[in-house]
């Protein structure tokens, strides 16, 4: 009887992989942006880790009004690949605020409550060491030591990011900056996204009006 071959095919598929979704700003911030941003570098309050503009609507402000439009262009494409509703729903921007990260600072691990998509721009960052680090939130009662950490056995991942990248992502996602290196500001533009409009069926009663 011949032995079972050592040599075989095999392949790893992804099913519910999470969504993170990259774009590019495709303008150059002009003069009075980044007037704008400096500015509110002085009209901050102390976050776990780092500085956070104390106006928490800051794409609701006339300098930023082309930077809206910008990334609400990008919000609606995230629901146009990921989310794929039938329903009549219209996303929109919720809260949106600046952080400033200086060397040796760092942003705490947190998720964004009451919001479906949360995004950030990178106003400016350096390539060589700014990152973002995403979590997976979960419970391991077994967990064997890795020797080569993959997609699948990561508990967490980074995305490294330069000036004028887009990140989205659900809110529900855990991440973080770890300490920072390097002597820029990094200074990044947050924002939360709900929905308005009709969810649900009325005759499943799971219908919801937002």
């Amino acid at each position: 009887m011949m032995p079972y071959s050592r040599y075989f095919t095999s392949e790893v598929g992804n099913i519910f992989p999470t969504p993170i979704y990259t774009s590019k700003l495709e303008k150059k911030l002009t003069a009075s942006e980044l007037k704008f941003i400096d500015k509110n570098k002085k009209n901050t309050y102390k976050n776990d880790g780092n500085l956070t503009s104390k106006n928490n609507y800051i794409l609701n402000e006339k300098p930023f009004k082309e930077l809206k439009l910008q990334l609400e262009l990008r919000v609606d494409d995230y629901f146009n690949k990921v989310i794929c509703s039938s329903d009549d729903i219209k996303p929109y921007i919720t809260q949106s605020w600046l952080n400033y990260t200086e060397e040796t600072q760092h942003h705490h691990n947190h998720a964004h409550p009451n919001s479906l998509v949360s995004g950030v721009l990178y106003l400016n960052s350096d390539p060589e060491f700014d990152k973002i680090i995403f979590i997976k939130n979960v419970y391991h009662g077994i967990k064997p030591l890795t020797k080569e950490y993959n997609l699948w056995n990561s508990d967490s991942w980074y995305v490294p990011v330069k000036t004028g990248d887009i990140l989205m992502f659900p809110s529900s996602l855990t991440h973080m900056v770890e300490s920072k290196k390097g002597s820029n500001t990094r200074v990044s533009l947050a924002f939360n996204v709900f929905i308005k409009g009709e969810i649900g069926e009325g005759k499943q009663l799971n219908r919801l009006i937002l």
